[in-house]
């Protein structure tokens, strides 16, 4: 019996970037093994205004809702059978998040959902536990992002504890990322992790991935602290602009990269850490799992 193909689509709606991921979902009998298609990603740096004034401006509006219409037709393009889209950090603490879902649902035609922060590192987890299974025994798993960052705690395969913290790159850049946070953070990692050995580290997002692309670290090998360690400190050294030439980086990757690695540093130091793991793996994969349980359940998205 031949292999089944369908696809699935991820809007992923950051405080840095907004993401498209399409999947592609084999159905072979044994169960389904999803592999990307496709990555679009737009540099909408909705938490510029949103931590500082709690309101997300027209000009930032505007981005975002001519970047959900091109979205939707890059679905019906790649003949998507079903979508979900989540919006977070940034739209969260937005007062006028709520209305502009309303007008990206009434002028794009597509839905976005604000979701919880606990929400956010569920559907994180749920994406690396179904593809690290085979690495994990006792885990730390760490999502840094522009508004916030989500921290999971697993032992034997199963979550036992999940928190997200308002530290975030782009907060950190603005002075946003508060003492009492920081402290918070460092209290419940200690707290939940105190009583696990041997457990591995494992990072996401776009800032530790890019790092690890920097460093050549290899497919399934760790990065070792010493190493993240030494590459933030060379990229400390040069300026945004300098960066930008010298290492390869976009623009909306040039500023948030140091203070990505320094999130990462402070939790590895807290648990004594030596190495982490980067999967590359994401928010995006978690909601594209969630949208395929969401189309055997008999949802199907509109795509007008």
């Amino acid at each position: 019996m031949g292999l089944e193909i369908k696809r699935f689509a991820a809007i992923d709606i950051g405080s840095n970037s907004v993401r498209l991921l399409i999947a592609n979902v084999l159905q072979n009998g044994e169960g389904p093994l999803f592999k990307k298609s496709s990555l679009i990603r737009v540099p909408v740096r909705l938490g510029a205004t949103a931590f500082t004034n709690h309101r997300i401006p027209e000009v930032s509006i505007v981005h975002l809702v001519e970047t959900m219409i091109a979205f939707k037709y890059l679905m019906k393009a790649n003949d998507v059978l079903h979508y979900k889209g989540c919006a977070t950090s940034a739209m969260r603490e937005a007062i006028n998040g709520k209305q502009i879902v309303k007008r990206i649902k009434e002028t794009a035609g597509v839905n976005i959902e604000i979701i919880s922060g606990n929400s956010e590192a569920d559907l994180i987890f749920n994406s690396q536990n179904a593809s690290l299974g085979k690495l994990l025994t006792n885990s730390l798993f760490v999502d840094v992002g522009g508004g916030s960052t989500e921290i999971t705690i697993f032992s034997q395969g199963k979550a036992i504890a999940a928190k997200s913290f308002s530290i975030g790159t782009l907060r950190m850049l603005q002075n946003e990322a508060g003492k009492n946070e920081w402290k918070k953070l460092k209290e419940w990692v200690k707290l939940k992790s105190g009583k696990l050995k041997n457990f591995t580290l494992i990072g996401s997002g776009g800032n530790i991935n890019r790092i690890a692309k920097l460093v050549n670290l290899k497919p399934g090998k760790p990065l070792p602290f010493e190493t993240l360690d030494d590459i933030m400190d060379e990229l400390k050294r040069y300026s945004y602009d300098d960066r930008m030439k010298l290492f390869d980086l976009n623009p909306d990757r040039a500023d948030v990269i140091v203070p990505a690695g320094e999130i990462f540093i402070t939790i590895m130091k807290l648990v004594n850490s030596d190495k982490i793991y980067v999967p590359k793996i994401g928010l995006g994969d978690g909601i594209v799992r969630e949208a395929y349980k969401e189309y055997l359940n008999g949802k199907k998205s509109k795509l007008v």
